[in-house]
């Protein structure tokens, strides 16, 4: 595996013999540059790329919540604005429930600069997940589906025996 030394892991064995967990884990982590460079190499940035497409889906979202939905900075997605617009693609406006807000618009031609690009980008993005055997592809779905539930309904907080166990896990571990 060419990144094996990820996080220096390594040191705990082969990658084929890593938990599912932890397989999980690293993919993930390497599935979001690796789809940011496909999507570069299309002449757009990425971020620019799922901001336009959001605003396809719902047009007229404040920065703020753009920033939240692509888990980028509020700073990033100004900068990335700033260069649609000044490219044409969107447009800044009041909004007009509160004068001092900004939505984002998408214009006609970032919709066409959209058309032109997001057929390319998904094709080279299939690609680039198309690693399931046929035969698996099922048991795959489900895995992540489930996944996908647990991590869904997984607490924002612990109650406090939770956290008192792991106050005391830590001890003395280094922790």
């Amino acid at each position: 595996m060419e990144n094996s030394e990820f996080c220096g892991l390594r040191a705990i064995g082969p990658a084929e013999e890593w938990p599912i967990g932890q397989l999980f884990t690293v993919a993930a982590r390497l599935s979001t540059p690796a789809t940011w460079r496909v999507i570069s190499r299309h002449g757009m940035s990425p971020v620019g790329f799922f901001l336009l497409r959001q605003l396809i889906v719902e047009d007229g979202l404040r920065p703020s919540e753009i920033a939240k939905r692509l888990a980028v900075t509020p700073a990033t997605v100004t900068s990335v604005v700033d260069t649609l617009e000044r490219n044409g693609h969107v447009r800044r406006e009041r909004s007009y429930r509160d004068r001092r807000g900004v939505m984002l618009r998408i214009t006609d031609s970032g919709r066409g600069l959209l058309a032109e690009k997001a057929g390319p980008i998904g094709r080279d993005l299939d690609r680039l997940y198309d690693v399931v055997d046929e035969g698996d592809e099922a048991a795959v779905r489900r895995f992540l589906l489930n996944l996908i539930t647990r991590f869904g309904t997984c607490p924002n907080t612990e109650d406090e025996t939770d956290r008192e166990t792991d106050r005391e896990e830590a001890k003395g571990d280094g922790a």
